[in-house]
């Protein structure tokens, strides 16, 4: 039996120091355990009083006894320090995700529960995907866009759930596109509109492809009242950009690599950019390199360390940020 003293002392300290700090914050979503002991390569994220664990994939010459003891041996000291049934905890493995994947069902058991995230009640799902529905490293950005957004015109690409447009607008945001190619996703971000009482013609969701969308002309004049064509082709105050690392949908003929492709999206989401305005971009690939010719074209402010919470510091490559201006 793999001994697991080490990792319930680890576990108890992070639930004194991060527990005591979420509940200062009010935060009742956050990371408690990030692969802090090497032996133990798992993600633990506490929702509310749920446990989610995801774990990192094990290098293939790793004796696969070994990584199953270390799995049980996880769940036993999860139960031990947390006191939550061991039978109520369960474990995905996290890999790299290629293509449509990243949206596919783990499971199909609905069993879907709202959180509150400062005046935001958000859906999430611990069971049926490989996500939750919601990235726990993005609560500072959210939290940062909740505080910018009031007045202003809000674009989310890649809106995943639509969590951060559902707090732009309780943050008073005058309007807000999100785009996504997954029906899945785009249900989601529908119901936590729904909770939230956000939608109308000011909140509108659209699927499409957000790499082709940022590749269609830009009309800079104000569009008029009530003409979604117009707006949608218009300038916005305030984007949220947060690609994935890589996407090779079958529902597009876009093959996205966002090291590759990260100048040509930025450029198009600064031509719809209006003056004054501010570009909010994020992504989490861990070797990713900034395109000197963005930061030479326009103001950027590395913004990683400030989008960061306490319960990810530890892990400062989960997400690069940079906020980049005309």
């Amino acid at each position: 039996m793999t001994d697991t003293s080490a990792l319930s002392n680890r576990l108890q300290k992070n639930l004194r120091v991060l527990g005591k700090w979420a509940q200062q914050q009010g935060v009742s979503c956050y990371r408690l355990y990030d692969a802090d002991l090497p032996e133990f390569a798992f993600a633990v994220d506490i929702y509310d009083d749920r446990v989610h664990i995801a774990e990192y994939q094990a290098p293939a010459k790793i004796d696969p006894a070994k990584v199953e003891a270390r799995r049980e041996g996880m769940l036993r000291a999860l139960h031990e320090v947390l006191g939550v049934p061991a039978h109520t905890l369960s474990i995905k493995s996290r890999e790299r995700q290629r293509g449509t994947k990243q949206y596919e069902q783990e499971d199909n058991l609905g069993k879907f529960f709202t959180v509150r995230e400062g005046k935001a009640k958000l859906y999430v799902n611990l069971t049926d995907y490989l996500d939750t529905g919601l990235f726990l490293d993005h609560r500072a950005i959210r939290r940062f866009i909740f505080e910018r957004a009031a007045g202003k015109r809000f674009l989310n690409l890649f809106c995943y759930t639509g969590s951060a447009t559902v707090h732009a607008a309780l943050g008073g945001a005058a309007s807000s596109l999100s785009i996504d190619l997954s029906n899945t996703y785009l249900e989601w971000a529908r119901r936590n509109f729904q909770e939230n009482r956000v939608g109308g013609k000011r909140h509108r969701l659209k699927r499409a492809d957000c790499v082709g969308f940022l590749e269609t002309p830009v009309d800079r004049r104000p569009p008029s009242l009530d003409d979604e064509e117009a707006e949608e082709k218009g300038v916005f105050d305030l984007i949220f950009l947060d690609p994935p690392t890589f996407s090779n949908s079958k529902k597009t003929d876009n093959v996205l690599d966002i090291q590759r492709d990260h100048a040509k999206l930025i450029t198009g989401c600064m031509a719809r950019l209006a003056s004054g305005g501010l570009l909010i971009f994020s992504n989490n690939f861990r070797g990713f390199r900034l395109d000197a010719a963005i930061q030479a074209r326009y103001k950027v402010t590395d913004f990683s360390k400030q989008s960061l919470d306490r319960d990810f510091q530890s892990n400062p490559k989960i997400h690069q940020t940079w906020l980049i201006e005309h």
